[in-house]
């Protein structure tokens, strides 16, 4: 039997071939991104697509370890894994191969991650990943650092209209642990929390002795702006390690604002989707327009035991955030074009393509292969528009 032409082209659901000019400018993209993250001290490290399935998927990696393709090693004959995310690969780099490595360590990333599901808002499920891992800090300082390093590379790239979106685990967790509750009523908490189900945070309140339901609808009610938000968290009576969560997040939007004054920001206290892993502070990066989140971040511990902070951008949501790319001018040299010259031009910055063949008509050819310019006599003529 034979295969059809469109048979050939047919990829699995999720995976797209990305073509010109957009492979291009994806690529640009994340030189802008990781250009940032050096010019602040973040140096890049490179880990591999597939490592031991027991590697890939430890150190409270639960979450994503149903998303890892699985294939049987022919050489050691164990299971190995593609990376589902990278964010752990680096922190298992920082505990091992850095391990002595002073302290901070900063480490920045890109590379492509495969998954064997996509979710609704992002179907696609090989995408590219770009982030840094700040380890061995538990300041606010890095916290801060961050945040706004993530928002300002996500500037320097073009992205507009920027909103960081903040929470903290960590303050629901202490009004939560201040009562005698199971772990699954603690979970089914949480996610009506997430929710902002007000309805269903009061019903299953009222099944836990001594649980104030209001304080927790209040935690809901109290998400909006960042200055707005916390003035209503502090006004909450919570408990002693929740009032200082919410003070650490006070400190660290008013860090952001002293370096980024221009940024959007929200706090949600009960955000929690995504964050099972966190800390501490922690954030989401939005734009209007983008196709879900731009990134998240935030603060955890490392399978080695350190502190750390960091974030991940994903590159399928920024481009859809971005212009599309303009065209590039391109110059058509006739064939017979001396390759000294040609070189020359290319040296000054044309985009040169060589004719490979004579042409009676070089301009058409130059119209058809795209190109916006055209070498005639030794000078650097544009096309005329069809």
């Amino acid at each position: 039997m034979t295969t059809s032409p469109n048979e050939k082209a047919l990829l699995p659901a999720g995976l797209n071939d990305v073509l010109p000019p957009n492979a291009t400018h994806e690529a640009e993209v994340v030189a802008g991104l990781m250009a940032v993250f050096a010019s602040q001290g973040y140096e890049r490290v490179e880990p591999p697509l597939l490592e031991f399935e027991t590697t890939l998927t430890a150190n409270g990696t639960a979450g994503l370890s149903d998303q890892v393709f699985r294939v049987m090693d022919p050489v050691s004959q164990r299971m190995m894994g593609l990376r589902a995310d990278i964010t752990l690969q680096v922190a298992r780099i920082a505990g091992t191969r850095l391990g002595k490595t002073e302290r901070p360590l900063r480490l920045s990333y890109s590379g492509h991650v495969l998954r064997v599901r996509g979710t609704p808002l992002r179907p696609t499920r090989q995408f590219v990943q770009a982030g840094v891992e700040l380890i061995g800090n538990a300041t606010p300082g890095a916290d801060i650092e961050a945040a706004s390093l993530a928002a300002s590379a996500l500037t320097e790239v073009g992205v507009r209209e920027l909103t960081l979106d903040l929470t903290s685990p960590a303050i629901v967790g202490a009004v939560l642990e201040t009562e005698d509750i199971a772990d699954n009523a603690v979970a089914r908490l949480r996610a009506a929390l997430d929710r902002k189900d007000v309805g269903e945070v009061h019903t299953l309140a009222r099944n836990i002795h001594g649980l104030d339901s209001d304080v927790l609808a209040s935690l809901i009610s109290a998400a909006g702006p960042a200055e707005n938000a916390l003035g209503a968290l502090t006004a909450l009576k919570l408990p002693p390690t929740a009032c200082d969560a919410i003070e650490q997040l006070r400190h660290v939007v008013s860090g952001i604002t002293e370096t980024l004054p221009n940024l959007t920001m929200t706090v949600d206290a009960v955000e929690y989707r995504g964050f099972e892993y966190q800390t501490g502070v922690s954030f989401t990066l939005f734009a209007q327009g983008a196709r879900g989140e731009l990134g998240r971040g935030g603060r955890y511990a490392t399978g080695h035991g350190e502190a750390a902070t960091g974030f991940t951008l994903f590159l399928d949501s920024i481009m859809s955030a971005l212009s599309a790319p303009t065209a590039t001018p391109r110059l058509f040299l006739p064939l017979g074009t001396p390759p000294a010259e040609a070189e020359g031009l290319r040296k000054k910055g044309w985009i040169a393509l060589m004719g490979l063949e004579p042409a009676e008509d070089p301009s058409a050819d130059a119209q058809r292969l795209g190109c916006s310019h055209i070498l005639i006599d030794g000078a650097v003529k544009a096309l005329q528009k069809a």
